[in-house]
């Protein structure tokens, strides 16, 4: 293989710095890093313990000298030191030439405030980015799946994260209205913590909540309505107790967030212009993101508006697969790029 400078210095670095998880995608090598944005920190003296799987796997399970920090809070920098910690990690992980700081491309909600960004390029250039650039996520998921944001047609996009919804409509380069609520994948591990709590007086973790959401959380009822056992803690007697759940159960506990995601689909084509409707009435809405997978969330959408709704495909990977499209036509796609 030959030798090439311009692989040597290449060192741009596209981030998804989610509230749940983390992806990096390295210009010409793909995605390198897919990770929980989870932190363990020694409390005595704020030590960096582990971040990523490695922290994931404590959370719940940590004695006091312990703490398990998840550092973004939704989807924007939540503690700004700890962040700074697991975005350096990362930085490393994937660039292994210190004597090169690398360009980066972080990803952020659409109603991001001028300090939250402030507060996001800070942490990546003490990090050790030589620039840091910012996208919506939204178009950076719009990008991902291939959509021709730059013609005057209208495309629009659902991106369910861990702590937002991001709801677009995209045409000629630019975000013509968008929704975003801070409502997505980890407000419906909470109801359905809150829904054990009080219906069974049994106290779980977040990770189990996760894997509850994951295995029989739906939007709409099943064709074969699902059971599992869930293990926590007995709140009257205080000690471990297991109980069988099924997903309609489940799906109630879940109504809430749900509906409220509904409703900003709803809000944001209310407010799109009539020729772009029509656009999007002929080539349907795309869903991306982690909390789009939850089971006949695309159906129950579709029945509330009356519209093709597709589910892209990895939708986990679209946001930065989407920034790395950017990293790699800097030149001709930089007019996407947030200002200020």
């Amino acid at each position: 293989m030959s030798f090439s400078f311009s692989n040597f210095f290449s060192s741009d670095i596209a981030i998804d710095l989610g509230t749940a998880n983390t992806l990096v995608y390295v210009k010409g090598k793909g995605i390198l890093v897919r990770e929980p944005s989870v932190v363990a920190v020694r409390t005595i003296d704020h030590k960096i313990m582990a971040i990523g799987f490695d922290a994931w796997e404590m959370l719940g399970k940590t004695h006091r000298e312990i703490s398990v920090i998840r550092p973004m809070r939704d989807g924007v920098i939540d503690d700004d030191e700890i962040a700074e910690e697991m975005i350096r990690h990362f930085i490393r992980r994937v660039h292994k030439n210190r004597l090169i700081r690398p360009r980066v491309i972080i990803c952020v909600p659409s109603g991001v405030t001028k300090s939250e960004k402030r507060i996001i390029r800070d942490s990546a250039e003490h990090a050790g980015a030589r620039e840091v650039y910012l996208i919506a996520e939204p178009m950076a998921a719009a990008l991902g799946v291939g959509l021709p944001v730059n013609e005057p047609v209208g495309s629009m996009v659902i991106d369910i994260g861990g702590g937002t919804t991001e709801i677009a409509v995209i045409s000629l380069s630019g975000i013509v209205n968008y929704v975003s609520v801070r409502i997505a994948g980890d407000e419906m591990n909470e109801v359905i913590l809150q829904f054990m709590r009080r219906n069974y007086n049994l106290l779980i973790g977040e990770r189990t909540a996760e894997e509850v959401k994951c295995r029989i959380g739906s939007a709409m009822p099943l064709e074969e309505e699902l059971t599992m056992i869930v293990k926590g803690r007995d709140l009257v007697a205080g000690i471990p107790k297991a109980i069988e759940v099924n997903s309609v159960e489940i799906r109630e506990a879940l109504s809430e967030p749900v509906n409220a995601i509904v409703d900003a689909v709803k809000l944001t084509l209310e407010k799109t212009p009539p020729e772009l409707s029509a656009d999007i009435r002929d080539r349907g809405i795309i869903l991306t993101g982690g909390g789009s997978l939850l089971k006949g969330l695309d159906i129950r959408l579709r029945d509330e508006t009356s519209l093709p709704i597709n589910l892209a495909e990895d939708p986990m990977t679209c946001v930065v697969r989407g920034t790395g499209v950017v990293l790699d036509n800097m030149e001709k796609l930089d007019k996407l790029l947030l200002r200020g």
